[in-house]
This record gives structure tokens, C-alpha cells and sequence, in this order.
């Protein structure tokens, strides 16, 4: 049944009896390029911890050196922080403070932690989000695109293949979709836009955010590809894009396939009227517009 996945999230999620002897994790959201924009609040929580786990220790290093953090560094990276966890929750276990923090922005945003968050929550640890620099928080903040609905997509496929085929899922998603990009396949991956999602879907490349040279350039996904493809510069340094979401054609109560999909599945677990709701909720596509289709099919069927 289509509910299922959701209540196993649920169980694999629920945290265990709040230990109150034990410290707390602190994920502690760091600059994204300009270094003003760390809040006095992380840097209270930086000093005061008895331990910071960073993605890069060399990395963060420069920057606890920069506001005068003595705090001691241990590493916590996709590649061993399964394995590793289980220091960080022995300390914390025993009282010890740990901030958490990547290499930039907010941790477990496309950055590692989820395991030592989900490992802290199962053993009852107290985890404080300490909020600051997003980067695509903070690229949708000045896109100009619908911000009230929008689905954050992290990196693409590598590869043309896999990326287009993501893309076609995409394809009919009325949200706002946001995206990461590295720089050496940034042309590739606007390009793969282009032919998937068409050349006039407006879009935006937020690049290099707080930084010298920050670039945000807003146009539709034909010309963003060649203002890229024409400025080198503009292939380089971290980069977010954001597509303008799917509307139907206004000559027509267009239903996608997707939309579809959504509908067909909803209408095998309740009543016509309430599947049409909930399948205009999810789709963003009309509920009058959806009630006819489900209504027309089962007519026909």
C-alpha cells in the first residue's frame, strides 16, 4: 500500500528517551564564502564545545584560526562517519558538547552527518540545530522564482544519461527546483536543461554566493546556456540553479503524465473526489481539472 513507505520512514527516524546526562550535538551552520555571516550564536557554540567534528579538518581549521577557536578537530566525512560515529557518541554520551559542522553552509545539506544525527537521536542525545548560511536558501532568496513551493534536487548524475533521465522526471514538477552543480559540468548540466525541460523555461545560476565574485544571472534556459557557454569565468566556483516549475499551457487544462500517475494511484486507495484533492494538492494541477479526468475515466472504463 502507498502509505507504507512513509510509516517506516517514521519508525527508522524516532529518536529514543532524551538522555539528560548526556552532552548535546550542536550542527552548527558555517559562512559560505563571506565570513561575516557566522552568527554570534555559532561561534559561542564552537568555543564552548568540547569537540567539533568537520568534514575537513584542514579546511575548518583556517577558519576556527580566523575567529580564534581553540576547540580540538576530528574528522567526520562520507567516507568514515558509519565507522566513526561511535567516538563521537561515546563523548557525548559522557557529557561532552559536540558542534558539528562541513565545509560550508548548513551540515547534511548535500554535506555529510545524517549518520552521526540519526545514530545521536537513536541514543537519546539532544541534537540543536544552530541555523545560518544556506546556499540554496539563500539563491531562491534573490531568483525572483515562486519560493512558496519548491523541491531541492542536491547534485545531479554525472553522467548525460542518468542526469537527462533525472531531468525527465522533473520534467512536469509545478515547484521551483533547485539544484547543485560543480563547475566543470555546470554547461553540460544546462545544457541537458535546456533539451529536457525546452529553452524558454526561465531559470536562474546563482554562483559563487557571498563571495568577490558572486554572480546571479536570471534568463530563460536557451540564453543562460549560451551566456555560460560564452564566459569561461562563469564555469567556475560553486554553483546553484534554479528552474522555474511546470505550468500547463494556458490554452488548455493540460494533465501531465505525472500528474497522471499520481491521480491513477490515488484513485486505487479512495473515493474519486478525495483522489482528485489530494492529487491537485501534490501536482499543484487544478482539483476541477483533475475530477473530470477521474471522472471521465471511470466512464470510460
Amino acid at each position: 500500500m502507498w502509505l507504507l513507505p512513509i510509516i517506516e520512514v517514521c519508525a527508522l527516524t524516532a529518536p529514543g528517551p532524551l538522555n539528560s546526562t548526556a552532552g548535546s550535538l550542536f550542527v552548527v551552520a558555517t559562512p559560505i564564502g563571506n565570513l561575516d555571516d557566522i552568527s554570534a550564536r555559532a561561534l559561542k557554540v564552537l568555543r564552548e564545545a568540547k569537540l567539533i567534528a568537520a568534514e575537513d579538518t584542514r579546511h575548518s581549521l583556517r577558519l576556527l584560526q580566523h575567529f580564534g577557536i581553540t576547540t580540538p578537530l576530528a574528522a567526520c566525512h562520507e567516507h568514515n562517519e558509519r565507522e566513526e560515529g561511535s567516538r563521537f557518541i561515546t563523548r557525548l554520551l559522557a557529557g561532552d558538547d559536540v558542534a558539528l559542522i562541513s565545509d560550508a553552509g548548513t551540515p547534511l545539506i548535500s554535506d555529510p552527518g545524517y549518520h552521526l544525527v540519526r545514530q545521536a537521536r537513536a541514543a537519546g542525545i539532544n541534537v540543536v540545530p544552530v541555523p545560518g548560511a544556506c546556499a540554496l536558501i539563500a539563491a531562491l532568496s534573490a531568483a525572483g522564482l515562486p519560493s512558496d513551493r519548491f523541491i531541492f534536487e542536491g547534485f545531479l548524475p554525472a553522467k548525460a544519461v542518468g542526469r537527462r533521465a533525472r531531468l525527465e522526471l522533473l520534467k512536469e514538477e509545478p515547484r521551483t527546483l533547485i539544484f547543485y552543480e560543480a563547475p566543470h559540468r555546470i554547461l553540460e548540466c544546462l545544457q541537458d536543461m535546456e533539451l529536457v525541460f525546452g529553452g524558454e523555461r526561465l531559470a536562474l545560476l546563482a554562483r559563487e554566493l557571498t563571495k568577490t565574485f558572486e554572480t546571479l544571472k536570471g534568463l530563460p534556459l536557451a540564453q543562460l546556456r549560451e551566456f555560460v557557454e560564452s564566459d569561461s569565468n562563469q564555469q567556475r566556483g560553486e554553483c546553484v540553479v534554479l528552474v522555474a516549475g511546470w505550468t500547463a499551457p494556458e490554452s488548455e487544462d493540460a494533465v501531465g503524465s505525472e500528474a497522471m500517475r499520481v491521480l491513477d494511484l490515488l484513485l486505487k486507495e479512495m473515493p474519486l473526489k478525495r483522489a482528485a484533492a489530494l492529487a491537485a494538492e501534490i501536482t499543484g494541477v487544478r482539483k476541477n481539472v483533475l475530477y473530470q479526468v477521474a471522472l471521465d475515466k471511470q466512464k470510460g472504463e
